[in-house]
């Protein structure tokens, strides 16, 4: 079995960035700075999102697949900075080479690593080889949007056409999914700084499940599953997390059941 990475991003304003590019902000504080960013965006742009460069890794969630088994996590710890969950990400892909597997990952995630990881100078050679060092990466890396090594299911099921992009609240559950449970992407920020880190984290490790059960899904669409291994993938990602207890996956699991 080829080891698969499901990963996702949740992302917070980075004030110290925001500070260092806006002399003169010392007084203010971080929602000031953040609220002053956010109004020149809109005034510029139409939208208070800011830049992907600006946008500061909070957690990195993961699934990961292997002969070993079904396991979910965010990465690091609630105290750990953006460097250290860089290192963490990239040092996965180092050791495995694993398949990545994202939801939007080519339009947000992965520049959001690209950016981040060059301002805190994280080296990744692995992810970046695009058969300079491993003649294979030529024609299937993680960089090339084709390519199987990296595999943006939003992007790939639209056909690489904008207009058809979908979210994967509604695919996941118009496929029997749980989908998204008590937050967006949008409220992160705010629960972030209200100190309410664990529950960002369990909103980002349900995204990355759904994100791996629509992609199973597709794996048995595409020929990659037959019906029995396909049953036997989704029953698997039901009764591990139905064994860890956690108030997060009892919730998510009672909205799966509901379907």
């Amino acid at each position: 079995m080829i080891p698969t990475l499901v990963f996702d991003l949740e992302t917070i304003p980075d004030v110290s960035g925001l500070r260092r590019l806006n002399p003169g902000s010392e007084a203010q504080s971080d929602d000031e700075v953040v609220a002053a960013a956010q109004a020149a965006q809109r005034e510029s742009h139409g939208t208070d999102f800011l830049p992907l460069y600006l946008q500061q890794v909070a957690v990195v969630g993961c699934v990961f697949r292997d002969d070993q088994g079904f396991r979910v996590k965010t990465l690091g710890k609630p105290d750990d900075g953006e460097a250290v969950l860089l290192s963490a990400f990239f040092k996965t892909i180092e050791h495995y080479t694993p398949r990545l597997v994202s939801w939007n990952g080519s339009g947000f995630d992965l520049p959001v690593l690209h950016y981040r990881s060059l301002i805190h100078g994280i080296p990744a050679p692995r992810y970046w080889d695009m058969g300079e060092d491993d003649r294979d990466f030529k024609y299937n890396n993680y960089i090339n949007r084709y390519h199987s090594r990296h595999v943006d299911l939003m992007d790939l099921l639209a056909k690489y056409n904008g207009r058809a992009n979908a979210p994967l609240d509604a695919l996941a559950k118009l496929c029997g999914f749980p989908g998204k449970l008590g937050m967006d992407g949008s409220q992160v920020w705010r629960a972030w700084r209200d100190g309410l880190a664990d529950e960002v984290r369990a909103y980002c490790e349900t995204d990355v499940v759904n994100t791996w059960l629509v992609y199973c899904r597709f794996r048995f669409l595409k020929g990659e599953l037959d019906l029995a291994a396909y049953n036997a993938e989704i029953g698997l990602v039901h009764d591990t997390l139905a064994a860890t207890g956690a108030a997060h996956w009892q919730e998510y699991l009672a909205a799966w059941d509901a379907h």
